[in-house]
């Protein structure tokens, strides 16, 4: 198995009774401890209505967190395409890529809340066609050196080109939950899939969905649909038991669950149970996440992995389902526990070194014990005469 990216994917999803600054700066915070504990990415996501993912632009907040953090690579997950112009939005792509000195990814998305694009008049019958006009239009602005002339019912490019060249090879991503156009368009330019309804309720069905429509977009067009692009988002929440884990998703669970079957229109996200202990059995029993130790979040990444046929990256899909200090310590265990048991499997190289250590300890142990008495009896018959 290959060394696997570990992230968030964070919407974010907040109590709407609960303070939005103090939990603009709570995200950012979590941020700032995930590239301490060694985390790989952090995805974040733009909305703007329904009063519970209340980040609006993903490229501010990147640009702000990037500033707070060392190593942890940043990205908009994902940026709603329809909702902007294509040069404004590669040029914004191409400054945080020299700001960030590479640390900054591109995500994109047709926009998950259909209040959102109500909103500015776009209907949601024309949001996955105009995801795949603004990505055409982004892609050959952030790859080529022409200037492109493209003209659509929502935007009219003439002569455009970005005054930057990319820092890096930015990398980028496409949004999959249930319809093929995601990985059609990641496929057709070569770039990532992020499967963010992977583990949901119609998960196990739409993993293959999601790579064979990619991997054969990329072939027609000559690319290669590398699993190493491929990121899976799900639930997580683990403490040191099970009893304890489900003791602490007591706290906010439940608003996760009415937002999402009774706010945000969307269909194809809705988790299912209408009492807290239904709402809970429904993440670990259905396959879409784990609440409970360690062990259970390895058990549900590795069945994942048996699924799919193997991905690059595993998000967690950041909630609140806990208050603030269990929430960081389920993030703390990930790290610990879960982490590197898929990157590079340190776990086996550290017991080796106990084994090796342990084999020779009587015999090395003796020596240095013949060791201290020599010197001691040297040292007293130094200071004798």
């Amino acid at each position: 198995m290959q060394r696997m990216k570990f992230g968030t994917f964070q919407a974010p999803f907040h109590d709407h009774t609960t303070n939005p600054n103090a939990n603009l700066h709570r995200d950012l915070e979590l941020v700032r401890q995930l590239d301490y504990l060694g985390f790989d990415e952090a995805w974040i996501g733009e909305h703007h209505s329904c009063g519970t993912e209340i980040i609006a632009d993903p490229m501010i907040f990147c640009a702000t967190a990037l500033e707070r953090t060392r190593h942890i690579k940043l990205g908009t997950g994902v940026l709603s395409v329809p909702y902007h112009n294509p040069l404004w939005t590669a040029d914004r792509i191409i400054q945080l890529d020299h700001l960030s000195r590479g640390r900054f990814m591109f995500g994109a998305g047709p926009g998950a809340l259909p209040t959102d694009a109500h909103m500015i008049g776009i209907q949601p019958s024309e949001q996955r066609r105009m995801l795949e006009e603004g990505m055409e239009a982004i892609m050959h602005l952030l790859r080529s050196e022409d200037p492109l002339t493209m003209k659509t019912d929502w935007f009219d490019l003439n002569d455009a080109k970005c005054q930057l060249p990319p820092y890096s090879d930015i990398q980028c991503a496409v949004a999959a939950i249930a319809s093929p156009s995601g990985p059609r368009i990641a496929g057709k330019h070569g770039i990532g899939v992020l499967s963010i309804g992977a583990t949901m309720q119609i998960g196990a069905d739409v993993l293959a969905l999601h790579y064979d429509v990619w991997n054969d977009m990329a072939t027609e067009h000559g690319n290669t649909a590398d699993r190493a692009d491929w990121r899976l988002v799900g639930l997580m929440h683990i403490a040191e038991t099970k009893e304890q884990a489900m003791r602490d998703v007591e706290h906010g669970i439940e608003h996760w669950f009415d937002y999402l079957q009774g706010t945000a229109a969307a269909p194809q996200f809705v988790p299912q149970g209408d009492t807290l202990q239904e709402r809970i059995a429904w993440v670990n029993e259905s396959g879409v996440g784990a609440i409970g130790t360690a062990e259970d979040c390895i058990k549900q990444i590795e069945s994942l992995w048996k699924q799919s046929g193997g991905f690059g990256g595993y998000l967690c899909m950041d909630h609140d389902f806990a208050n603030p200090q269990a929430k960081f310590r389920s993030y703390e265990l990930l790290a610990q526990r879960v982490m590197p048991h898929f990157q590079g499997n340190t776990f086996a190289r550290l017991n080796d070194a106990v084994v090796r250590a342990q084999a020779v300890r009587e015999k090395l142990n003796a020596e240095q014990a013949d060791a201290l008495a020599a010197w001691t009896e040297k040292h007293a018959k130094a200071t004798a005469s």
